[in-house]
């Protein structure tokens, strides 16, 4: 059963414009309506919902952002959605359909950038944005009426059924949407956060907590100390043009000062200095502000973007949650009873490049946990080091230098795979898009990108071919990045569909932590065994249902602990 969730059309209103009504009108899956709407009190959401969820059902609403966390906090959590504005983006750059009416509509809306996700470009913290009419923007809206939603689902419906690949493109917008019903469960159950084992591991390493607008003890004594090394008494080693002067000054020749520019040197500054560096960012990053701002209650609760980079991999606005550094992550503690359950995927993206290309040799090196000791064995003489090197070379675009020289062995290796990253290369250079394999396509190039190739001064040709070869290496990557986001989304939703299933039996079992290709859940400890097993097999089906009977292996790597910091 379909039943789209939404502010009720004008002439459904029965209790005055007032917005405070909630319309639920049951539709088909291609979106035409089943019955009639019902429309209810705002203050009837709940339970309204309570009575109509059950196994099968998909809601349909505008954003998931806009009613899930409202349900979850009323005790409520539903099995399958399809998210209108999630869809829409995908949609909106899919090659897939792009020669039917909706695509071509979509295509057509100007974004003036390469990426058209607004989500993507919000500073830390920012609410997201809900401007404007699902019909005039490209940016998705909240407030769309019942009438409005109801349209735009059906259109996605006939746009997906009339593209060229209508079951693969189905299936991604089911995962992306299944992703976003994670992402607001995630947030709502938290990650599990000790404040107190935090400020330990920062006074551990910072010194005792300053007062506001002074450094810790331990930054100042490394302050002291690069101060006297560089003879400058004065420098204010936190601001960068100040540092950079008086590294100058000391004889220090650099043009910036990151850490591996800074370790070519030899001088008595650089030891404090990095290590002033490396705790400067853990007390900007983690420190005692981010430890009152994001833990509350036990918990760390980030806000994820789902789809939030160009290839699909989710991002997050505010607290870091995908840059969880290794410093503090002993903070994050199972509940007395419960275990954390860590599993990543092993070598993710050269597997999903195997699956890609069908390349049985490929395959055949990724049997077993170490992919790169395969690739090693069969074509580099048992050398993983220069397998890995060539491997990421292929698809990164790294093809000069020892990656360059490496190139050559792996493609008569592996011809099959590397033929795809090849194409797809090809394609970006000459202004082309390319396409996950279940159809998430990439953003076409700017307009500056299209004027700089039509460039017929020869003095910019140089810059002109370097752009080309740049937008060469993102489509490269793209592919099989894109495709592996994908791979980690069906896993995802099919690790949350068999809790759900087993819901008496895993009560208590939650994911609450996701980064491209590992997966965290806050398991009853009773349960770890268990539990354990779903992941190791959610990863299987993932591969089946995306790629059908192939003979790449997507293995995982699953602990269970109950510190993060022991998981790797």
């Amino acid at each position: 059963m379909y039943i789209v969730l939404a502010p009720p059309s004008s002439g459904q209103r029965t209790h005055g414009a007032d917005g405070a009504e909630i319309a639920f009108l049951p539709v088909d899956s291609t979106g035409v309506p089943a019955g009639d709407a019902v429309v209810v009190p705002a203050a009837e959401l709940a339970a309204t919902v309570r009575q109509l969820e059950r196994p099968g059902t998909r809601w349909i609403w505008d954003s998931t952002r806009n009613w899930y966390p409202a349900l979850l906090a009323a005790g409520i959590s539903i099995d399958r959605c399809h998210d209108v504005a999630l869809s829409r983006e995908i949609l909106r750059h899919s090659p897939a359909c792009a020669d039917t009416e909706y695509g071509s509509r979509l295509q057509s809306l100007p974004d003036g950038a390469e990426d058209a996700n607004p989500a993507r470009a919000l500073p830390p913290s920012a609410p997201s944005p809900h401007q404007g009419s699902l019909f005039e923007s490209a940016q998705p809206a909240a407030g769309a009426d019942v009438h409005e939603v109801t349209a735009e689902f059906s259109a996605q419906q006939r746009a997906v059924n009339a593209g060229n690949r209508p079951s693969q493109l189905a299936l991604l917008l089911a995962a992306e949407s299944a992703g976003a019903l994670i992402a607001a469960e995630m947030e709502f159950h938290g990650i599990p956060w000790r404040a107190d084992l935090h400020n330990e591991l920062l006074e551990s390493q910072l010194g005792k907590r300053p007062r506001e607008g002074h450094r810790p003890a331990q930054l100042e004594r490394l302050a002291g100390e690069l101060r006297a090394a560089l003879g400058n008494p004065r420098f204010n080693p936190d601001s960068p043009q100040e540092l950079l002067r008086a590294l100058h000054r000391a004889g220090i020749e650099v043009s910036s000062t990151r850490s591996w520019e800074l370790q070519r040197h030899k001088h008595p500054a650089i030891a404090p200095l990095l290590t002033y560096k490396k705790l400067s960012r853990l007390l900007t990053a983690n420190g005692w502000t981010w430890l009152d701002t994001w833990v509350h209650d036990g918990r760390f609760r980030p806000e994820y973007v789902v789809g939030g980079s160009m290839s699909g991999r989710w991002a997050s606005r505010g607290g870091g949650a995908l840059q969880i550094p290794h410093q503090v992550r002993d903070a994050v503690r199972a509940d007395p009873g419960h275990v954390l359950i860590v599993a990543d995927a092993a070598q993710l993206e050269p597997r999903v490049l195997a699956a890609l290309g069908r390349d049985s040799a490929l395959a055949a090196a990724g049997r077993g946990l170490d992919l790169y000791q395969g690739i090693a064995d069969q074509g580099f003489g048992g050398d993983r080091a220069k397998a890995k090197v060539a491997m990421l070379g292929a698809m990164y675009g790294a093809t000069t230098g020892e990656s360059g020289r490496l190139m050559p062995q792996l493609t008569r290796t592996y011809p099959q795979a590397i033929a795809v990253v090849e194409a797809a290369a090809r394609t970006g250079e000459g202004g082309g898009v390319v396409a996950s394999f279940l159809g998430r396509g990439c953003p076409p190039p700017s307009d500056g990108w299209l004027t700089a190739q039509r460039t017929g001064n020869a003095a910019e040709q140089q810059r002109a071919d370097a752009l080309a070869r740049s937008r060469g290496r993102f489509t490269r990557n793209f592919v099989v990045q894109a495709t592996a986001a994908e791979w980690a989304l069906c896993w995802l939703a099919e690790l949350r569909r068999r809790l759900r299933a087993d819901t008496a039996g895993n009560a208590g079992a939650h994911i609450v932590f996701f980064l491209h290709d590992e997966v965290m859940l806050h398991v009853p400890g009773e349960l770890a065994d268990r539990v354990s097993a779903m992941v190791t097999e959610a990863a299987r089906s993932a591969a089946h249902l995306m790629f059908g009977q192939i003979p790449v292996e997507f293995p995982v790597n699953v602990v269970v602990v109950d510190s993060y910091a022991d998981a790797k």
